[in-house]
């Protein structure tokens, strides 16, 4: 994100603006949201208000964020940091004129050491309810919800749909993070559009898997489905 010069900046707009592109910037999961060890807590917060940066200049829909790790042991502890920051981002985001999307992330296997925050219902809603600002939203991931007994349709009923920014989408078989192409797993995607459409989604779709042949592939079959 420090790679933007003005020239590549008006570069990337000419192209958006042409061809009526948005442009989302996505952090990295793999940044801890979550951090609080001296220091590097301190570049974490750097790191997002970076990424918001990049967002304002590059005139992007918004900014994907998370809610970070958890390494089996001080969960709360780590929630309420993930929260902590999320605000100050927020704050950050609203003086910038940048819009935040929260990702619910992936159920990780119960062996695993590291886990993600933000990962089911319960734990969204702790930052839905703490962060109420306009431009704190929702990046609803389709393929991660289904990985958790709520499932698509509980994360639809529980949380708001009108906070969603954008909607991601892969296939997977309910049982471990993986991004398939649409129809190699259980994944039914006419049901959820239309159930999101019915609740007033009308925003856009994110096709997180495969190559640039096989999204064009899946456009199609997913504009079969009427959207």
């Amino acid at each position: 994100m420090d790679n933007w010069p003005q020239e590549r900046l008006r570069a990337v707009r000419t192209v958006m603006d042409a061809n009526e592109i948005s442009v989302t910037v996505h952090t990295s999961s793999a940044v801890n949201v979550a951090e609080f060890a001296p220091h590097v807590s301190d570049a974490v917060d750097a790191y997002l208000r970076g990424n918001i940066d990049l967002a304002r200049r590059i005139t992007a829909h918004g900014v994907v964020v998370h809610a970070g790790m958890h390494f089996s042991s001080a969960f709360d502890a780590r929630m309420a940091a993930a929260r902590d920051r999320l605000l100050r981002a927020t704050d950050y985001a609203e003086s910038s004129g940048v819009s935040l999307f929260f990702e619910n992330l992936n159920w990780e296997p119960d062996a695993a050491e590291v886990h993600y925050l933000g990962h089911t219902v319960e734990e969204c809603r702790y930052f839905f309810d703490a962060i109420t600002s306009d431009r704190f939203g929702w990046a609803f991931t389709v393929n991660h919800a289904n990985l958790v007994p709520e499932g698509i349709d509980g994360f639809i009923d529980a949380l708001d749909v009108g906070r969603i920014g954008e909607v991601r989408l892969a296939d997977n078989t309910g049982e471990v993070e993986i991004h398939m192409l649409p129809g190699q797993g259980n994944i039914d995607f006419p049901a959820t559009f239309k159930r999101l459409e019915s609740a007033g989604y009308d925003g856009y779709y994110t096709m997180a898997f495969g190559s640039l042949d096989d999204k064009l592939a899946a456009r199609e079959l997913f504009r079969s489905y009427g959207i």
